[in-house]
């Protein structure tokens, strides 16, 4: 039955790191000295959500370059993901951070109105993230509730005399 699948599951192993590959070489290629697009596209984002979060909670948010945080959530995603693929629940949990920061500051649908398209779209985004966000925790959940494996205790054998 096992070898029934192994064809299967290495390749779907060896096609989810070909496209980790392929998105974290462009990416880093896209980085430059300023952060890339990503930087120009996160920088008005963090600052709309720092006033949305200083406005109701009081608190101040630091201010930091913006391509040390573009290269931080690279980071973290893409170790997240390697470790992920490799079924260590280390790596949901640093996918699970990344979700957790990321996701309301990219698809900031609470800063449109509902009528419009912006909001439509930004809101069927947010609610992937989430439903990405449970598969992980499910994913932490059930890798937790495998019993671990007990080692088997030898009964010593009788001696021949």
């Amino acid at each position: 039955m096992v070898t029934r699948f192994a064809p299967l599951s290495f390749s779907l192993l060896s096609a989810d790191v070909l496209l980790l590959r392929w998105i974290s070489f462009q990416l880093f290629n896209e980085f430059g000295s300023n952060g890339g697009p990503a930087a120009h596209i996160m920088a008005p984002k963090i600052r709309s959500f720092s006033k949305h979060v200083s406005s109701h909670t009081g608190f101040q948010v630091p201010h930091f370059e913006m391509k040390h945080a573009v290269a931080a959530a690279m980071s973290v995603k893409a170790v997240g993901s390697l470790l992920f693929i490799l079924g260590s629940s280390i790596g949901a949990y640093l996918l699970l951070l990344h979700q957790l920061i990321v996701t309301p500051i990219l698809y900031d649908f609470y800063n449109y109105d509902a009528d419009t398209k912006e909001f439509n779209l930004l809101f069927a985004k947010f609610a992937q993230n989430l439903a990405l966000f449970g598969a992980l925790l499910f994913f932490i959940g059930m890798k937790n509730s495998i019993p671990r494996r007990q080692v088997k205790k030898r009964s010593p054998k009788p001696k021949a005399l």
